[in-house]
């Protein structure tokens, strides 16, 4: 029996996409056309890899309408947003192909020998096996594809099931722009046929964003085939509004942080600590401008807050709410409003809670939707106590004027990233990366050429003559 994966819409409930599952001589025929294509690619010069990384980005952005409608069927996102995440895709592959010639640069040793010629350089690792989510489906794809493709390695892409779509989008980019065939190939795998391709050993380095489970399987998966791994988990990203904060500006650009995607967002903005002092007033502000959220159907260019990719999601934010205002916090919207809000369906209104702690599911663990927790404290080291009390650690944002107190906060906050007056952002110049339960590796900037490759090392001694 063929195994099909599908997409169901979140907008009307049908099924929008659906796929048969590769066979496995299509795996075995993919992985042997991937081998074969990267042994001649990595020959390329790396500008022309470059080049054409460059040339994927444009052809890539001539799909930027349909990409829009795409997604808004396949994962919520309004329309009026759907082509943004474009404009990311391609900060961050010209910066890779920017800065791919000094960071894959040879590394001479500082001590000269005469006699001796020594250095170290950066081989792409061969295989790489990107594994990417639903919610950002082309910004999670290009961090690994476009180095990866660079270094000089071939790429194997599984793409939600959510959102396969995008995987085409990717194929048909370098299709067009004549990528050596093989040399990247979105397949369409079960989650068995990806944990047996892991399990045998069959490409060099993955790249996977998901949720903590997932990862732990990727690497029980990889377990023994010394196959490397790069994790982005899960995430319960805190921002610390501090006494000198610009309250009008936090304000804007924190509801921003928590509800854009409707919160589905690995960086997003999940809960909020704001000085005693400011409290009253930043509450206030928050909730007026969350107030003007327009819930409804993401093709129609009014909304501004489509549903969440699926119902299962949506339920499970609701139990959260529930569960935290069983224990005593204060919800400041009522869903109603919103109109479109149903039990049951992928439309979830967003909502404010205040007189949250941390005995609350909904200030520790990932809720990845459109609701937020917004707590008093009377300085900067209960700020950072409570922004350090979660099992995730993906980034932070600090809001204040003081760019030393920033610093310090910053170097106290266990996270990936730090900000200081901005949140739910991507820097390509900077790693990419996380601690604690949000998983291991980094991505983008120059460090993000490691992982793709590896280190080899050449000792000359040279001949005397005479």
């Amino acid at each position: 029996m063929t195994r099909r994966i599908q997409c169901v819409s979140p907008v009307d409930g049908r099924i929008y996409v659906d796929r048969p599952a590769a066979t496995e001589a299509e795996i075995g025929a993919t992985l042997d056309r991937a081998r074969a294509a990267q042994k001649a690619w990595r020959r390329v010069p790396l500008r022309e890899r470059a080049a054409l990384v460059v040339r994927f980005v444009d052809a890539l952005k001539g799909m930027g309408a349909e990409i829009a409608e795409e997604l808004a069927w396949q994962m919520g996102r309004p329309i009026r947003y759907g082509q943004g995440e474009l404009r990311g895709v391609e900060e961050r592959a010209r910066y890779m192909a920017d800065v791919a010639e000094t960071a894959l640069a040879h590394v001479v040793p500082i001590d000269s020998r005469p006699g001796f010629e020594r250095y170290v350089a950066r081989e792409p690792v061969g295989l790489v096996f990107t594994i990417a989510p639903w919610n950002y489906p082309y910004l999670t794809t290009v961090n690994s594809v476009a180095p990866a493709l660079i270094a000089g390695n071939a790429v194997l892409l599984k793409q939600a099931a959510q959102t396969l779509l995008a995987g085409d989008r990717f194929q048909k980019a370098f299709d067009a722009i004549g990528l050596p065939a093989g040399l990247f190939t979105h397949i369409v795998l079960e989650h068995s046929q990806t944990e047996a391709i892991l399990s045998g050993g069959h490409v060099d380095h993955v790249a996977f964003t998901g949720s903590v489970e997932a990862g732990r399987a990727m690497e029980r998966a990889a377990a023994g085939t010394f196959t490397t791994l790069g994790l982005e988990l899960g995430g319960k990203d805190p921002a610390y509004v501090a006494p000198d904060a610009n309250l009008k500006f936090a304000i804007e650009n924190l509801v921003d942080g928590a509800f854009f995607n409707s919160g589905q967002c690995c960086c997003g903005i999940e809960r909020i600590y704001v000085h005693q002092s400011r409290y009253e007033d930043f509450v206030r502000g928050f909730v007026e401008l969350t107030a003007q959220y327009v819930l409804g159907d993401p093709l129609d260019p009014a909304t501004t807050l489509g549903p969440m990719a699926r119902a299962n999601l949506a339920e499970g934010v609701r139990a959260q709410t529930r569960a935290a205002i069983d224990k005593g916090a204060k919800p400041h919207l009522d869903p109603r409003s919103f109109g479109r809000d149903q039990p049951g369906t992928p439309y979830l209104a967003p909502q404010v809670l205040t007189g949250v702690d941390h005995t609350m599911a909904v200030m520790r663990d990932e809720s990845f939707g459109p609701v937020i927790g917004i707590a008093s404290v009377r300085d900067d080291d209960e700020a950072v106590a409570l922004m350090n009390d979660s099992p995730y650690g993906l980034t932070a944002s600090v809001w204040t004027e003081d760019v030393e107190a920033a610093r310090r906060i910053g170097e106290a906050v266990e996270t990936g990233t730090v900000f200081m007056n901005r949140c739910d952002y991507l820097d390509p110049g900077l790693a990419w990366t996380g601690v604690k339960d949000t998983g291991y590796g980094a991505s983008l900037s120059a460090l993000g050429y490691g992982p793709l490759t590896r280190p080899k090392s050449y000792h000359f001694r040279l001949s005397t003559s005479g």
